[in-house]
């Protein structure tokens, strides 16, 4: 079979010939189709029609240059960032040799890139306050004052005979007042902080201020002596009181002259009142037998007790001193504690506006004092 080949246009070959021929004509169209090729690279090189070939060589090279690509030709990887890309992927068991080139810092040479964990919890110290509220009369009220009446003496009745004549009783009445003391404070924030803690700084300051004054009306109910404050129980000067017989030791006698001071009705009532300094020297006290004066509680929830009747531990108790009063029984019902205000807490942003700044304010009112100081016995480091 004869076959010719003649030269077309890229992409088209046109072969015709006979049988006789095949191989050498195979052999020239090949040639021809080569040369074709040649000359379609070069007119492509000679007319500059090169966008398609760039196109492709840009978005290679961009692929590369990415920050995650192992070809960045615009700034060298440091040894540093080697191993912090090291770290972020193996952690603590990244080799040692990567984690030597680790530094955790906060000056200028490093430790941006590996922060302190901010914790959310708060670190605070404890405050104690002596629990007179959980034991005292407490009444709420819509007014300045409570008055209450009081009857100071009663009648003298006499025996007499049947033609006897009677005589005159004359009863004294008088009354108690307890105001509602006022105590504040306010507190200056920076509006900025309080916008970037996300109400933390706000909540934390609230609580401080809750903490704060039930430290100082639970001072008062026991020390406190106005006028401006509320009367504390151990400033009332009708409350009688028995000498323990000397001024350091403390005697387990006095304890029990002590509480049989009381009548029975408020003996049967009543609850110590100390702090822990003095509940330590009491439980070392033994009676005549060799029993121990404190008994701990047998029952959960129940008080330890000291000769029977239980005890309520009050930090703002005074120490065991000579001439102090470290002790006191009695029915706490008889002091009286009225909350005219809750603790109100007032955020005023307009008044340091300009200075960036927000002041929080807080007040309470409340009033406390003894009704009736029959009920109460205290001891007093002293022979007499």
């Amino acid at each position: 079979m004869n076959m010719h080949v003649k030269a077309l246009p890229p992409g088209e070959i046109e072969l015709k010939g006979d049988e006789d021929d095949g191989s050498e004509l195979v052999t020239k169209a090949l040639a021809d189709l080569t040369k074709a090729v040649d000359d379609r690279l070069k007119d492509v090189v000679t007319k500059g029609d090169l966008s398609a070939v760039e196109a492709r060589l840009k978005a290679v090279e961009t692929k590369v240059n990415r920050p995650s690509g192992e070809g960045n030709t615009t700034e060298e990887q440091t040894t540093e960032r080697k191993a912090f890309g090291t770290y972020l992927r193996f952690g603590a068991s990244a080799p040692a040799d990567e984690l030597k080139a680790l530094t955790v810092s906060n000056d200028t040479q490093g430790g941006y890139f590996a922060p302190n964990e901010m914790s959310t919890e708060f670190i605070r110290d404890l405050v104690e306050v002596s629990p007179v509220r959980s034991v005292a009369s407490v009444r709420t009220t819509g007014a300045p004052a409570v008055t209450y009446p009081k009857r100071t003496s009663g009648t003298n009745a006499k025996w007499k005979g049947e033609t006897q004549s009677q005589e005159e009783s004359n009863i004294g009445l008088g009354q108690a007042e307890i105001p509602a003391r006022e105590i504040n404070t306010f507190v200056d924030i920076s509006n900025q902080l309080l916008a970037d803690s996300g109400g933390n700084a706000e909540a934390e300051v609230r609580m401080a201020l809750a903490e704060d004054f039930g430290k100082k009306e639970a001072t008062a109910f026991v020390n406190g002596t106005g006028p401006l404050a509320p009367e504390g129980f151990m400033q009332n000067g009708d409350i009688a009181y028995t000498a323990n017989g000397h001024a350091t030791n403390l005697s387990a006698d006095a304890l029990i002259n002590l509480l049989y001071a009381l009548p029975a009705t408020y003996r049967n009532a009543g609850s110590w009142g100390l702090n822990g300094t003095t509940l330590a020297t009491i439980r070392k006290l033994k009676d005549g037998q060799g029993n121990y004066l404190w008994q701990p509680a047998y029952v959960a929830g129940q008080p330890e007790t000291i000769l029977g009747r239980p005890v309520v531990e009050m930090i703002d108790m005074p120490d065991l001193a000579d001439g102090s009063f470290p002790i006191i029984y009695g029915d706490f019902s008889a002091y009286r504690i009225v909350d005219r205000i809750g603790l109100s807490i007032l955020v005023n942003p307009y008044l340091l506006a300009t200075q960036g700044m927000t002041r929080i304010h807080a007040t309470r009112r409340v009033g406390g004092a003894v009704l009736q100081a029959a009920r109460f016995r205290k001891l007093k480091m002293a022979t007499s």
